[in-house]
């Protein structure tokens, strides 16, 4: 009977399968199932950046407490604002903010200061970003200490009902979108150095464009032109984001529209990270 001879014998077929979405979503799934690395690595952080200070990371608290005072005394009395109303409006806002602002700053440097624990460290490239997200979150949590000091010192807590716990969902809306923006912009910036710096010009326009200190009420009040600039400040997505969790907290209705933003907004940034995930997760150890 022949034998086949090892020249005619088909090899096994190599399947790379680096350039897939299963990957991507591996990659997402084991990084998340990574918790106890990036819990821990998120809070060394923090401990690391606050080592033998007094305050630890409620200096930030305090830092964000002296800002949003001023800047709530100083444009309450411009716009002619409820100063009791206005405190509150402006110290939601600016914690928000600086959630969001890290999403675009640090977010951009996610993986290139995590050089030496990508090369080494056999972990998923989305442990990074769950690091950074988390401790963005504890740090978020300090300064929520801020608007429950404002509650009882103004008394604004008569004014909250059963829709403050919207400001659930709506953090969990934002937290998902903190991760995916953290993933694409980390993945750019990492390949094209010229992104961060471009990101940090770009966070202090929308900080200026975004209403943290000012309303785009108090705009439709001027009328005229400043009404028409009201409408345009809604073309700014980050507005949308500050509006369904702000209104809750401070006991302002929300329109729905906000939310529906704020929603197709996710769902388009995450499917631009699983396709970035797909494409360039493999790519990120080179170009770090």
């Amino acid at each position: 009977m022949p034998v086949a001879s090892a020249s005619n014998a088909e090899p096994d077929e190599i399947v790379n399968d680096s350039f897939t979405f299963k990957r991507a979503f591996k990659d997402l799934r084991d990084g998340f199932g990574q918790r106890e690395l990036w819990l821990s690595l998120g809070w060394q952080d923090i401990k690391q950046k606050y080592r033998r200070s007094v305050l630890g990371p409620f200096w930030i608290t305090l830092a964000t407490g002296v800002q949003a005072a001023a800047m709530g005394f100083l444009y309450s009395a411009l716009f002619k604002l409820d100063v009791v109303d206005f405190l509150p409006y402006v110290t939601v806002g600016l914690i928000v903010w600086n959630l969001i602002s890290a999403a675009i700053t640090d977010g951009s440097e996610v993986f290139i200061a995590n050089e030496g624990l990508i090369k080494q460290l056999p972990s998923a490239l989305s442990v990074h970003v769950y690091r950074l997200v988390w401790r963005q979150l504890l740090l978020f949590a300090h300064n929520f200490v801020i608007y429950f000091v404002l509650l009882i010192v103004l008394g604004t807590w008569r004014n909250l009902h059963f829709s403050v716990l919207l400001a659930v969902p709506a953090m969990a809306l934002i937290a998902l979108n903190v991760i995916w923006a953290s993933l694409v912009i980390g993945i750019f910036s990492t390949r094209f150095r010229d992104i961060a710096p471009i990101m940090q010009s770009l966070t202090l326009l929308l900080f200026v464009l975004t209403p943290i200190f000012w309303t785009t009420k108090s705009l439709h009040n001027q009328g005229g032109s400043m009404s028409e600039r009201a409408k345009l400040a809604e073309l700014n997505p980050l507005f949308h984001y500050l509006e369904i969790i702000r209104g809750p907290l401070i006991g302002e209705h929300v329109a729905a529209y906000h939310w529906y933003i704020v929603i197709v907004i996710t769902v388009v940034g995450w499917l631009l990270a699983l396709l970035s995930m797909k494409k360039f997760r493999s790519r990120v150890p080179y170009w770090v």
